[in-house]
């Protein structure tokens, strides 16, 4: 990764975090990477067994909370014991999530409203908990977990990169409204990961039509060497460089994968502005002024 030296202060010691989805993939290992340089973390799963080692080997800066982001009561109940213990938060990793794969059409209502849940109505109940505690101490630092599917989307991923959008939207509006009172917002969009989130994807039921645009994207993906899948360690060594930046991105892309698609997403939008600008503006009542 590439940062301008600058934009980088020296470590603070002792911050306080509050990670969600900390038993596996990039949740843990963020948990693993900020306790490790010395910082506390207050870690949340619903299933905490993949992170009970962590309290013996880190007494006194380790909490477990076994929690499900779905309840706003336990989340709620989660952040008032992190600060209790620690006294404060200083970065917020809003990291749950699962993946759903199918088509549009495909995904029932039921898998639709449950990815929605927790994707998106478990990210609202972190931020309604954690944010009277930042506007408080008029600091912090959310790290909103989103993905290469928040910027772009292919056949199979409708209804997760839906739940990853309506994450970036709240986010681009939620960064303006914390700025004044000290909180700064970014995204984390990593692309393909070496986690179980591929293994534990929700499949749709499959309809035959689809054969050939979803269900060869699964095939394709399926295929992937496993040098097509970035380190999530190196994922939270990159959002470490966020957490410690005086001015860090809204938006932080991880993996050249992510960065081509991205690309190429923001320069077809580009593109479709340019090819219809007459139309675009031609509904105007009056000219623009520039």
């Amino acid at each position: 990764m590439s940062i301008k030296a600058e934009t980088i202060t020296t470590t603070t010691p002792g911050r306080s975090w509050f990670v969600t989805g900390a038993s596996s993939g990039i949740g843990r290992e963020l948990t693993l990477a900020a306790l490790g340089r010395g910082d506390r973390v207050a870690a949340a799963a619903r299933r905490v067994d993949g992170i009970a080692d962590l309290a013996a080997r880190f007494p006194g800066r380790f909490l477990t909370l076994e929690l499900d982001v779905r309840d706003e009561g336990a989340v709620r109940d989660g952040v008032d014991r992190a600060v209790a213990e620690f006294g404060r938060l200083d970065v917020v990793a809003n990291n749950a999530g699962y993946g759903l794969f199918g088509a549009v059409e495909e995904v029932s209502d039921t898998q639709a409203r449950a990815v929605f849940d927790t994707n998106v109505f478990g990210v609202l109940n972190v931020l309604r908990a954690v944010l009277p505690v930042l506007r408080a101490q008029r600091s912090g630092h959310v790290l909103q977990g989103s993905s290469v599917y928040g910027q772009t989307a292919h056949p199979g991923v409708g209804l997760l990169s839906a739940t990853k959008y309506a994450v970036e939207g709240l986010s681009d509006a939620l960064v303006a409204e914390l700025a004044p009172l000290g909180v700064k917002v970014t995204l984390i969009e990593p692309g393909y990961t070496a986690t179980s989130f591929l293994s534990n994807l929700a499949f749709a039921e499959p309809v035959a039509d689809y054969d050939a645009t979803v269900r060869a994207v699964q095939s394709s993906l399926g295929d992937l060497p496993p040098e097509a899948f970035i380190d999530p360690a190196a994922v939270a060594r990159a959002v470490l460089d966020v957490v410690d930046a005086d001015r860090p991105p809204l938006r932080l892309t991880l993996g050249g994968q992510a960065e081509g698609d991205v690309r190429a997403s923001l320069a077809a939008r580009l593109r479709d502005l340019d090819e219809w600008g007459t139309v675009t503006r031609g509904v105007d009542r009056a000219p623009v002024p520039s």
